[in-house]
């Protein structure tokens, strides 16, 4: 048994075609079958069912697999202890981070991670937050930047910041003349758009619906923010965005009233996780540590919300807010 058969049989497992698993590793797939049949015959079990459509593996294959990526992952652990050891800020990192964050983070960050370590090699995935956690535990990311609160014995977690929500109605909703902060009763009964299941930002904002005593639209789920900001802007429904989504780089849409939430307004904690077991755990809260510093005002709901809070319907149409 070697560790490249162990390759196969887990590249089998993900992909569950011979042809697909070859490509992945780099091989034919005649060299990949052989070899996963010498590794059957080695350990006496069947691992794989060959079907005309499929392959299937039997049970002892599926926990073998498990086993097999597990050694995978603590190889890939050792070769890391060794070039930490060489150069800690150079090498690879493999970061998770989900899209309802990515796109509004990132250019803010990415600069000072470029600043405090020149040499690294961040290569960023982005994917909703139990696919960036599924690949934390298979080894396919390093480390992961997701939404509190997070239930894994098996990752450490770096808080990085708290990030205020704001409401988002059209320049035509009652709402838009709210004179002063708004509280979460305001929004009794009113109906909020959101984003399809898988977002952690639909459960934050359903949490902030329970507490105010209002509901989801139905009929409505979108597939982005920029969906949400758009179709809150043609006077569809309102919704609530992060600070960070309306703050420059990102464009400024008409008609888009921003509104502030009075005392602790609802928000997400998020925090950079990675595994417990990870070789890179110092250089990790080292960078941690970099998306902390963000700059001044970046999450200050008022900035965003302060230009557009005082005008009143009328003057909003065909102007942008800020």
């Amino acid at each position: 048994m070697n560790l490249r058969d162990l390759q196969y049989l887990v590249a089998l497992a993900e992909h569950r075609h011979f042809g697909r698993a070859a490509e992945a590793c780099f091989v034919s797939q005649p060299t990949l079958s052989t070899q996963i049949r010498k590794l059957e015959d080695e350990l006496g079990v069947p691992l794989v069912e060959r079907t005309p459509r499929k392959v299937l593996l039997t049970e002892v294959g599926r926990e073998i697999a498990e086993r097999a990526r597990d050694v995978h992952n603590e190889i890939e652990q050792i070769r890391a202890v060794a070039r930490r050891t060489l150069d800690p800020e150079s090498g690879t990192v493999r970061l998770g981070i989900f899209p309802t964050l990515g796109p509004y983070l990132l250019p803010h960050a990415l600069p000072l991670v470029r600043a405090a370590f020149p040499r690294l090699e961040l290569l960023l995935v982005e994917e909703k937050t139990e696919v960036v956690l599924n690949q934390l535990r298979e080894g396919k990311l390093d480390a992961g930047i997701v939404a509190l609160p997070l239930h894994e014995d098996s990752l450490h977690s770096e808080f990085l910041f708290e990030e205020p929500f704001l409401l988002a109605v059209s320049s035509a909703h009652p709402l838009a003349c709210h004179k002063g902060l708004l509280k979460l009763g305001d929004l009794s009964r009113q109906n909020l758009l959101l984003l399809e299941d898988g977002h952690c930002l639909r459960d934050q904002a359903l949490e902030v619906c329970h507490l105010a005593g209002a509901s989801e639209r139905s009929g409505f789920r979108a597939t982005s923010l920029e969906t949400l900001r758009q179709m809150v802007a043609a006077n569809v429904g309102i919704t609530l965005l992060p600070a960070m989504a309306v703050k420059p780089p990102v464009a400024a849409v008409e008609n888009l009233h921003l509104i502030e939430f009075k005392g602790h307004p609802p928000s997400r904690r998020v925090a950079m996780v990675w595994r417990k077991s990870s070789a890179m755990g110092g250089f990790l809260t080292r960078l941690a540590a970099t998306f902390r510093q963000l700059p001044a005002g970046l999450l200050d709901p008022h900035t965003a919300a302060s230009t557009a809070a005082t005008r009143i319907p009328g003057e909003h149409r065909g102007r942008t807010a800020h």
